[in-house]
């Protein structure tokens, strides 16, 4: 049977980031997102020193190049909500586009905005991915809640994960009854189906369908849950103490993001 574990980014491995604490690399990486994020447009050498530092991190984690940087390339559609940057802003014409009575002109400065916003989300991206991939989920929200983060926060992110396989294993069945149920999937070399007017009639029917049994599902897990003392605290046995030098580590990797920042502003 197919279960939605591919859906899980954790990668075991040997590797130096995976033997770090849990809290290290989550401020690890949220010190990244956010020195990305402070950091000024056309930094270009920033930009490098960060490219750099998450190259290491790759590397170090032992994912894989390849597999960093493919799952990164999912941040690409997302950059398109800036596009419109590039005809708002004011500067030297580069290009002029016609769209019916409205004529766009690409300046530099809205070209170098959008370049900057790519390149910083890609990069936060990279970050996130080695997060995910070196850490397991419950290790995370333990981390979150031994730092701090509002309880009622970290619950709602480990159920929307939990519930996020449920639904794709809802999901799976539903297709696998689809293609049990249809004439043409036990002929060899035709596809599954009739006409478009029947699939988007099937794939409506298969989204209500899907609606109604998460609904369903969420009402019984909520109510066993509650009948076995759920209250919205994630109970967990005392976390040890960050060992000093990783406490170092910390305080020396933040310091560094700091100073690449400040050389953005100063280049």
């Amino acid at each position: 049977m197919t279960h939605a574990h591919f859906l899980d980014p954790y990668r075991p491995r040997a590797s130096l980031i995976h033997a770090l604490d849990p809290r290290v690399k989550f401020l690890l990486a949220v010190g990244f997102i956010l020195a990305a994020a402070l950091t000024p447009p056309a930094a270009w050498a920033a930009y490098i020193l960060l490219a750099a530092l998450a190259l290491a991190a790759t590397v170090l984690s032992e994912l894989g190049v390849g597999y960093v940087l493919r799952r990164s390339g999912l941040a690409l559609p997302f950059v398109l909500a800036a596009f419109p940057v590039l005809f708002t802003l004011d500067g030297a014409a580069l290009l002029h586009f016609r769209l019916g009575p409205l004529v766009l002109t690409l300046s530099d400065a809205g070209l170098v905005r959008f370049v900057s916003i790519a390149l910083k989300s890609w990069l936060s991206v990279q970050a996130a991915i080695v997060l995910a991939g070196t850490t397991p989920f419950p290790e995370l929200l333990l981390a979150m809640r031994s730092l701090r983060i509002p309880r009622l926060l970290v619950a709602i992110i480990g159920l929307m994960w939990r519930y996020l396989f449920v639904l794709a294993d809802e999901a799976l069945r539903l297709m696998r009854a689809r293609a049990a149920r249809s004439a043409a999937a036990a002929e060899p070399g035709r596809r599954v189906g009739g006409t478009v007017a029947w699939r988007a009639r099937v794939t409506g029917g298969m989204a209500g369908n899907l609606f109604l049994r998460s609904f369903d599902r969420a009402d019984r897990i909520y109510n066993a849950m509650a009948a076995r003392g759920y209250d919205g605290e994630v109970r967990m046995l005392p976390i040890p103490r960050v060992p000093l030098g990783q406490r170092v580590l910390v305080g020396l990797a933040l310091a560094g993001l700091a100073l690449v920042v400040l050389l953005g502003y100063l280049l």
